[in-house]
């Protein structure tokens, strides 16, 4: 299978942890996550693990958007994980909640693309003693996952032996906040490694039981989505084709119930 281009000349880097920028792309120093700072979600904070866990760069794009990026409050993300284990778990992200952007009033979503390995976006409506709906969507490269407004959620690296690489559409006004979730020792399931690498879920107790569903992605033609075509891309052809994530309130009909 050929490698997934995303439309974006960046190019994820091992050693150390980070990215390279193409010509005409730019890009910040990444930021590094560390194993300590990912403890408190996990099911075994004490565990062993690659440090960095990984490596985030916020606000990457082609120089000729970035007037469109910011007068949209449009932001792009790249992800890369470290190959390896946390423990019984796979690498992953903590738990967390998009904080309210204060341009728009909401907390807004987040449109996942995947560019390299294997992911599962984990994601449960609240971050609060009863769950809500619990969804695992696994992804591979070339397909997307949206995470709606104020939902609580993580991600996971699915091939301890693959690093993962992914993009992400966000607000410009982005901010995590990880109280609620930390507070109860993690998201409402654990993914956990069997011993062939499949990922196994345990669910927390300290959560009220709720029902965890476990598939594939979907397309959303609802949100203007094409298969096939890089979110990044979307947005080059239409700077307002991808505007749902920084302005939810354009599509708030959608978000009610909405189906991961």
């Amino acid at each position: 299978m050929s490698p997934f281009d995303p439309g974006l000349d960046v190019r994820p880097r091992k050693a150390p942890l980070g990215f390279e920028y193409g010509s005409r792309v730019f890009g910040p120093a990444p930021e590094l996550r560390r194993l300590d700072a990912i403890r408190p979600s996990l099911r075994d904070p004490g565990c062993d693990g690659p440090d960095p866990v990984y490596a985030i760069a916020m606000d990457v794009g082609r120089e000729e958007h970035r007037p469109a990026l910011r007068d949209r409050f449009l932001l792009f993300g790249v992800v890369t994980y470290a190959a390896g284990r946390l423990g019984q778990e796979p690498v992953r992200s903590q738990g967390h909640v998009h904080k309210v952007a204060p341009h728009s009033g909401w907390s807004p979503p987040e449109l996942y693309e995947i560019w390299s390995g294997r992911a599962v976006v984990y994601m449960q409506e609240r971050a609060a003693d009863d769950p809500g709906r619990c969804f695992a969507i696994e992804a591979r490269p070339g397909e997307v996952v949206v995470v709606p407004p104020s939902w609580a959620h993580a991600t996971v690296s699915a091939d301890p032996g693959t690093p993962t690489t992914f993009g992400a559409w966000c607000d410009r006004e982005y901010g995590f906040e990880y109280d609620a979730v930390r507070a109860r020792g993690g998201l409402a399931y654990y993914p956990l490694l069997t011993e062939e690498g499949r990922i196994e879920w345990q669910a927390n107790g300290r959560y009220e039981p709720r029902p965890l569903v476990a598939r594939g992605t979907r397309t959303y033609p609802e949100l203007g989505l094409k298969p096939g075509v890089p979110v990044y891309e979307l947005f080059a052809r239409d700077p307002d084709a991808v505007r749902w994530v920084s302005d939810p309130a354009r599509v708030s009909p959608l978000w009610e119930g909405f189906e991961p």
